[in-house]
């Protein structure tokens, strides 16, 4: 499949390699700055663009991968007509493409992803599409790239994308938060990495609410006492341990832990 690529962050650089590394091509990448569109396209040996009105009329799709609130202006300056034209966004729904083109859909990667990743990861990849015809293409390429492949509305994902906030981004914080504290009480936060990769690779066998562990669940008062007592100094650390611990408790006691 030839395809043209809008944007050239995270999102786009990680699709672009998937894409090239299935055997697809891309043919154009387009970019507001001329030297990150220049990088990327010669990465994956295609030309590059940062006219929208100079974007290469042959390809077979368009992937708009670009923050979500670029995606509506970027769509209402393409000139496209009927071409297939995506974007990559968990929020934002699919209708926002109408300007664009006749045929619209969305190619949603379910994944934090960096272009400084050294491997490309498997990634599960959600589609959609105004028309079946062009679902069924999505699928196709969606197959050629991932081995976790579904369909979903706007909605369903946009449930999923709060889902996805909560065990990445706010998980994330978390441990940015840990890490301040260890470095703060002269802790080496380094010594933790084997529990946080060991917790996560458990889900994979196993559901969350069966995993929880910990003084919460143990209703380990003592533990959690002291625990408290030495986050005195750390407000905001204090607060979110006396909230997860409340939390953790009053779903065992619903008997849904």
């Amino acid at each position: 499949m030839r395809i043209g690529l809008i944007g050239t962050g995270n999102v786009a650089t990680i699709l672009g390699r998937k894409i090239t590394a299935a055997g697809h091509e891309v043919v154009q990448v387009y970019g507001r700055s001329a030297i990150h569109a220049q990088q990327l396209a010669a990465e994956l040996q295609a030309a590059y663009t940062t006219d929208m009105d100079h974007l290469d009329p042959h390809a077979d799709l368009y992937i708009i991968a670009v923050a979500d609130a670029a995606i509506a202006s970027v769509a209402a300056s393409l000139p496209l007509q009927d071409k297939l034209v995506v974007h990559t966004a968990g929020s934002v729904s699919k209708e926002v493409l109408k300007v664009a083109s006749t045929r619209y859909g969305i190619f949603y990667p379910l994944q934090s992803l960096r272009k400084e990743m050294e491997q490309l990861p498997d990634i599960p990849l959600l589609i959609d599409a105004n028309t079946p015809d062009d679902l069924a293409l999505l699928r196709d390429l969606a197959l050629s790239l991932s081995t976790q492949v579904g369909v979903a509305s706007d909605e369903q994902r946009l449930k999923l994308h709060v889902a996805a906030v909560m065990v990445s981004n706010f998980t994330n914080h978390l441990y940015t938060l840990a890490e301040r504290y260890c470095q703060a009480e002269g802790a080496d936060f380094s010594l933790l990495h084997p529990l946080i990769v060991q917790v996560a690779e458990r889900l994979q066998y196993m559901s969350p609410q069966d995993a929880q562990t910990g003084p919460a669940i143990r209703y380990d008062t003592p533990t959690i006492e002291k625990h408290m007592a030495l986050l005195e100094q750390h407000g905001e650390m204090k607060e979110l341990y006396a909230w997860f611990t409340k939390s953790i408790q009053k779903q065992a006691a619903s008997g849904e832990l």
